[in-house]
């Protein structure tokens, strides 16, 4: 039964393709902009030196924990002033030893690598250096890698990391010296499950991150179900075949440590294969919510009731079923106001055959499919997406559409074909036109676009500092890709860090936190200590036209991945803004005047007006 629904999902994805290419439309620009004509990005790999190879442990057995890491994350370890990475690793699987792989690693020991971005502007222009770091970083990441998440902890002003693994979870505290320390069985956080996706989120507003965890299946290698495919060989299984692990929602004490308040906080709360999150204010009542994409039952929108606790209304908010009213094996998403009228829409991934989702808000936390309206049905029906992430990458004030691309189960031709590892294909890019609609641009957005890989975990960020977006990619068994933006830039646009200026709280026996230096001056943010980024924040940025365009300060989203915790608005020909309104996490509102544009300007809380 499966093998035939899964053959009749690829039919209705070989004609949805036919379609698309019939019913392509010209380009209309979404804003002005001086980016026409040229690729989009470039492949950096090389020349960056990132060097990283994922590992999955594959043996043969097709243990289904294989294909599904690895996440990626860009922040600025070390506080210079430029964004490092953090790049996911596997394990060998099973009993088998090392030397049984049929891809055997590019490099041993086995674990999550930290690379120093070591970026250096001359007059010849930017280079990204990456160099890898993880022995002097102290970081020994040995278990079965899936994701990773970013956020300040303790409100010391340095980045920590919480890795998700199928065993348990990591927490690493940033030591403010280069160095980590492995603080899971202290901090409680050391979930022991299978968990993919993690968010820190201050779902309480103390100004304290504290941490929600996207757990996906009850799976244990020793008990890996045998499944078929197309063919009737045997084939990696759909997540019906195991029962769903609950997710976890751990409160920040303060002190260093977390409680788990999932059974008081997500009241009615139901199992779910939860593979992507993403936090944001998505019913406009100033209090973050969560958005759980779960694989093949309905998805949740937590919305926050302002006294600890959560209600899922994600079936009432429209945003938990496709249009026709089915569940669908979700895999990443990402909230953001693409069509520019001040509140957060959705776009999620899907398996094969299932389109990818574009839910708009039309209410405050209600929603609409609005998938086919946009032009983005035919061309997502084919390919099975994970990382996603909307961001503006021609800086014309639309934010655009990227999807990393990669199957679960065994792609036919690939197999007939010869192919060792038959799940690879290209991944996508689509162009906001500003009219509600998008343009699929993969085929000009550049040579790296031709790739066929594994795509999973995508991470966004202005690694070079130079005013436009890149993209970093995780491939599972295969290199991490870093896609450097050529042209975004040649627009105008606005970068903001946003930061606390002092530990709201303090609990007992902890430092008080180093002073803070705003700085709005110059290209380059440059080094920064103390007060921690404020993920949630949202900024509204107010062209010389008068139109205003809203963008949420974020670290989560995507797939198992953490993003580029700063803010860049695109202005497309603006040469100037009258405005910059910042809601904080806490509910306050302030103003600032005279930010320059093309610039990166760091705004502190409670300097503004």
């Amino acid at each position: 039964m499966r093998a035939l629904f899964t053959l009749a999902l690829l039919l209705i994805a070989i004609v949805g393709c036919r379609i698309d290419r019939s019913a392509t439309r010209s380009s209309t620009s979404g804003g002005a902009s001086n980016v026409e004509g040229g690729s989009w990005f470039v492949d950096g790999t090389d020349a960056s030196g990132l060097d990283f190879v994922h590992f999955n442990g594959m043996s043969g057995e097709l243990y289904d924990a294989e294909i599904f890491g690895p996440g990626v994350a860009m922040f600025d370890y070390d506080n210079d002033g430029d964004l490092d990475v953090y790049l996911v690793q596997g394990q060998m699987l099973g009993t088998k030893p090392l030397s049984a792989a049929l891809f055997p690693p590019a490099t041993v020991p086995l674990r999550g690598r930290l690379y120093r971005n070591d970026l250096a502007v001359t007059a010849e222009g930017r280079m990204v250096h990456l160099v890898d770091v993880t022995d002097a970083s102290l970081i020994d990441a040995r278990e079965y890698g899936m994701g990773v998440a970013a956020g300040d902890v303790d409100n010391d002003g340095w980045i920590d990391l919480y890795l998700t693994n199928l065993g348990p979870n990591q927490l690493l505290h940033n030591n403010g010296n280069g160095t980590f320390t492995d603080v899971s069985e202290r901090s409680r956080t050391h979930d022991a499950g299978w968990s993919v996706s993690a968010s820190f989120v201050d779902f309480d507003r103390d100004g304290w991150l504290d941490l929600f965890v996207a757990n996906y299946l009850t799976y244990r290698v020793e008990r890996d179900v045998d499944c078929s495919g197309i063919s009737g060989a045997r084939d990696y299984c759909a997540p019906t075949e195991y029962r769903s692990a609950a997710d976890r929602l751990y409160r920040n004490q303060g002190d260093g440590t977390f409680v788990d308040v999932t059974a008081t906080a997500l009241v009615g709360g139901q199992d779910g294969p939860g593979l992507g999150v993403v936090t944001a204010d998505f019913d406009g009542d100033g209090w973050t919510d969560i958005y759980v994409a779960n694989d093949g039952q309905e998805n949740l929108l937590w919305l926050n009731q302002r006294n600890g606790t959560f209600q899922n209304t994600g079936v009432s908010s429209g945003a938990a079923l496709s249009a026709d009213g089915r569940p669908e094996s979700s895999m990443g998403v990402d909230a953001a106001d693409f069509d520019n009228d001040g509140d957060e829409d959705l776009y999620m991934t899907h398996w094969q055959g299932e389109k990818n989702t574009l839910y708009v808000q039309v209410s405050p936390g209600v929603f609409e499919d609005r998938t086919a309206a946009a032009s983005l049905t035919a061309t997502t029906l084919a390919p099975t997406g994970f990382g996603t992430v909307w961001a503006d990458f021609d800086n014309d004030g639309w934010l655009d559409l990227f999807v990393a691309n990669g199957a679960v189960i065994t792609l036919e031709a690939l197999a007939r074909a010869g192919d060792r590892f038959p799940l690879h294909e290209p991944d996508q890019l689509f162009r906001n036109q500003g009219t509600g609609t998008f343009e699929d641009i993969t085929a000009r957005a550049g040579g790296v676009f031709a790739l066929s890989e594994v795509g999973r975990g995508t991470a966004v960020g202005d690694i070079d500092n130079d005013g436009d977006l890149d993209l970093l990619v995780g491939n599972n068994n295969g290199r991490a890709r870093l896609l450097i933006n050529t042209l975004g830039h040649r627009n105008h646009w606005i970068g903001l860090r946003l930061v606390s200026a002092r530990i709201p709280r303090r609990a007992p026996g902890r430092a008080d936190p180093r002073p803070l230096s705003t700085r709005s001056a110059g290209l380059e943010p440059g080094p920064r200590v103390g007060g921690r980024d404020m993920t949630g924040a949202r900024v509204g940025v107010t062209a010389s036209d008068g139109s205003i365009r809203w963008r949420r300060a974020r670290a989560d989203g995507s797939y198992a991945s953490a993003n580029d915790p700063r803010v860049l608005v695109g202005l497309g020909s603006a040469a100037q803004v009258s405005g910059v309104d910042v809601i904080w996490p806490s509910g306050r509102r302030e103003r600032w005047t005279m930010t320059p544009v093309d610039r990166w300007t760091t705004l502190e809380e409670g300097t503004g007006r």
